[in-house]
């Protein structure tokens, strides 16, 4: 049985960088307690020939958390891989319904978007062509997809900061041991960056992207 939803996502709630039916999409996926305005600053350090969209987390943290958010946070040890799951799903519904099912589709997560993009891809290993994740993780546990993606292994580049105290030592393991059987694995580990982005990354996950734009087809 596929996993509930808790709520839709808003369809009026999202960013376009292009209108171009035949660019692939590449889907930012926000952190807790942000939004739709917030990995979408990031387009002018990605590179050309991509459709961006930039989607709200469905969920509202609660009071006084700004924002939104993908699964509930119980405290930093209470990240429930079922309430990863019922994002993540619920991202698929938004997906399915406003993309087209053959285009080529890309995701890029920050925190909790890297977390439920990788879920994503888990759930539905043959919709993805790649997953940027940023100060992120895989959530344990199984899923019926492992098996099919560590077949399919397609690209995740993961960028983490030495310094970042929001993710919790456990999950990074979890990560370290789980992405190299179930990707082509490619990232770096950033000496000094906290729970954040830098330049040095923007550049890295740059370089990746244009390594992932599909290529033009023979004129």
């Amino acid at each position: 049985m596929p996993p509930e939803i808790p709520l839709p996502l808003d369809a009026d709630a999202v960013l376009w960088s292009s209108t171009d039916p035949a660019a692939p999409v590449l889907v930012l996926l926000h952190g807790y307690g942000s939004d739709e305005n917030d990995l979408f600053g990031l387009v002018p350090h990605l590179p050309d020939g991509y459709r961006v969209a930039a989607v709200r987390a469905p969920l509202s943290p609660p009071w006084p958390a700004p924002g939104h958010s993908w699964y509930p946070i119980e405290g930093l040890g209470g990240r429930d891989p079922e309430g990863i799951t019922r994002g993540a799903a619920a991202f698929l519904a938004w997906l399915d319904a406003h993309v087209d099912a053959g285009a080529s589709v890309g995701l890029l997560g920050f925190s909790q978007g890297a977390a439920v993009s990788l879920q994503a891809m888990r759930l539905r290993p043959e919709r993805f062509a790649f997953v940027v994740a940023l100060s992120g993780y895989a959530a344990p546990g199984a899923l019926p997809g492992d098996e099919a993606l560590a077949e399919r292994r397609p690209p995740v580049f993961w960028g983490r900061g030495t310094h970042d105290d929001v993710i919790p030592e456990a999950l990074i393991v979890h990560t370290t041991d789980w992405l190299p059987g179930h990707s082509e694995l490619s990232g770096r580990v950033y000496t000094g960056l906290t729970h954040s982005v830098s330049e040095q990354e923007l550049a890295d996950v740059h370089a990746f992207l244009v390594a992932q734009r599909p290529a033009e087809p023979a004129g």
